[in-house]
């Protein structure tokens, strides 16, 4: 089923997660919504608080075009170590649409986390996968990749949004 995803400035956004006790039937169906929904939207990676369910909740893909679809769906990520090295991506989200800009991370991570079916797993990841988890992790914790701008850049864009938002919500009569 697909799930309506917030746009920034939606104050749920910006709100913490709270990590789950275990993976049942209820949060596997929301995990396969989830998907679903990025899926269609399109985009590579979507979490939980994205379509307003404040449960530490992540799915990815990253797989392009006619790649072979490879899910991951990462119930309480954990970020464990984050390498010194950095990389740079032009990151793009979801929950603030048509908006992109140069974000620098760390260019590996390695988390850990409870799959799909409730067992737990390590996974050590670079590139596109690394900047993708490390984007949806901080989602959870209520951070948005604007935050990684300046103010002066970060402002623009919510304005442009708060605009965009405004006129999709006019109704003529």
């Amino acid at each position: 089923m697909l799930r309506k995803i917030l746009i920034e400035p939606d104050p749920i956004l910006r709100k913490k997660c709270d990590p789950l006790e275990n993976v049942d039937t209820t949060t596997k169906k929301l995990m396969d919504d989830m998907l679903e929904t990025m899926y269609s939207a399109p985009g590579i990676g979507l979490a939980a608080v994205q379509i307003g369910i404040l449960k530490r909740i992540v799915v990815i893909d990253i797989a392009k075009g006619e790649e072979k679809k490879n899910p991951l769906f990462l119930v309480n990520p954990e970020i464990m170590h984050r390498s010194k090295k950095t990389s740079v991506y032009e990151e793009g989200c979801l929950s603030l649409p048509e908006q992109f800009a140069e974000i620098e991370r760390p260019a590996e991570c390695t988390l850990k986390y409870l799959d799909y079916n409730g067992k737990e797993k390590q996974l050590k990841a670079d590139g596109l996968l690394a900047t993708c988890i490390q984007h949806e992790v901080d989602h959870l914790n209520g951070i948005l990749f604007i935050d990684y701008l300046s103010k002066l850049k970060k402002d623009m864009i919510i304005k442009k949004l708060v605009k965009k938002k405004k006129e999709t919500e006019r109704v003529i009569v």
